[in-house]
């Protein structure tokens, strides 16, 4: 434990779920799960462990899990609109969970039911409307994420988007999108948030169960090397630019659906749906949606496209969603070697600062 260990930061954040450090590890599929939380979590920060790549027993049992290896709070993250929802819901109230976040804006009755329970509600938004909406339901939180997050991510930058989001609610506001240091919770501080959360920088620690090899990709891109692509799911989606990704930005209609059928295959071997499964799962995707089916087959595939990444380490098979500060992350620290450089960080920073004269 380094010296400035004992150097925290209190915040609406800290005080709001009892956690030391005003960080947040976000809930990323395939990558937040029990070992990566519960160093977080050990670490000072809120780990949130990641659900809707579970089932409802692997998401009890890997709350069970994340509870033997910490007594400090943590999150799960779900979807709002699964159709087991409550089911889930029912865990976290059960399990004695500290927070709920969602993807998705939960309803204002599940919001009310979780905080009847005593769990604290943590949605995340990618537009000021949006945090209006669940800060006037009830939610106790918002992550705000700029459109330097990785994942389906918005067009306004982070530093346009929070404190946009700081003036509109009166509730805590925690910055994502672009975070990865010291100086970054500074200067999320200074715009009014009440933390930072970070993902592609939690991912990359010695804690993550990433594969190697997909670190090293990871590791080895520039800032450049990052990009929205709509060519996956017909969804502007930050990812590692890849040769699947330049495949499909590149193919014709009739080329791009041939090889997403091609690697539909590949992923349904590796998820064990039938081809019967894959075709409504994608036509569930594609009502509403201005989708081409090559689009619609990956959109349905899109937790295998993860997977097939962060799980088997198929970097050719896989997409790799990233945050743009992936071109700034050279190396693997534990979470608690993270946690502790990024409050050094801030201290220094904060001790740098120009007084008033």
């Amino acid at each position: 434990m380094s010296s400035d260990a004992a150097f925290t930061l209190s915040t609406p954040l800290t005080k709001l779920v009892g956690v030391r450090h005003p960080i947040v590890q976000t809930g990323m599929g395939w990558v937040a799960g029990p070992r990566l939380v519960s160093a977080s979590a050990n670490a000072g920060a809120l780990g949130i462990l990641a659900s809707a790549t579970m089932t409802v027993e692997q998401l009890r049992s890997a709350v069970r899990e994340v509870k033997s290896r910490t007594e400090e709070p943590f999150g799960v993250n779900l979807r709002a609109d699964a159709g087991d929802a409550r089911e889930r819901v029912r865990i976290i109230v059960d399990e004695g969970v500290k927070v709920a976040s969602f993807a998705l804006a939960p309803s204002r009755e599940l919001i009310a039911e979780l905080k009847d329970a005593g769990v604290v509600v943590i949605p995340s938004i990618g537009a000021r409307r949006h945090a209006e909406k669940v800060a006037a339901w009830g939610a106790d939180a918002v992550i705000v994420q700029g459109g330097e997050g990785g994942g389906h991510t918005g067009e306004v930058a982070t530093s346009v988007l929070l404190p946009q989001v700081v003036d509109a609610v009166d509730i805590p506001v925690i910055g994502a999108g672009g975070f990865h240091d010291g100086r970054g919770l500074v200067a999320a501080l200074a715009y009014g948030a009440a933390g930072v959360a970070m993902g592609t920088r939690f991912l990359l620690t010695s804690d993550s169960t990433v594969p190697d090899a997909v670190k090293a990709r990871y590791l080895a891109a520039s800032v450049k090397d990052v990009t929205v692509t709509r060519a996956v799911d017909g969804l502007p989606h930050r990812m590692l630019r890849t040769d699947l990704v330049n495949s499909l930005e590149n193919a014709g209609r009739s080329r791009a659906l041939l090889q997403a059928v091609r690697r539909a295959a590949g992923f349904r071997k590796l998820s064990g749906l039938s081809w019967p499964q894959l075709v409504r799962d994608g036509l569930a995707m594609k009502h509403g949606k201005d989708l081409t089916w090559s689009q619609v087959l990956l959109a349905a595939n899109t937790p295998m496209l993860l997977k097939a990444s962060m799980v088997e380490g198929r970097t050719d098979l896989g997409v790799m969603a990233s945050g743009q500060v992936a071109g700034l992350i050279e190396d693997l620290p534990s979470c608690a070697e993270l946690v502790d450089r990024v409050l050094a960080e801030a201290r220094h920073v904060l001790g740098t600062l120009p007084t008033p004269g």
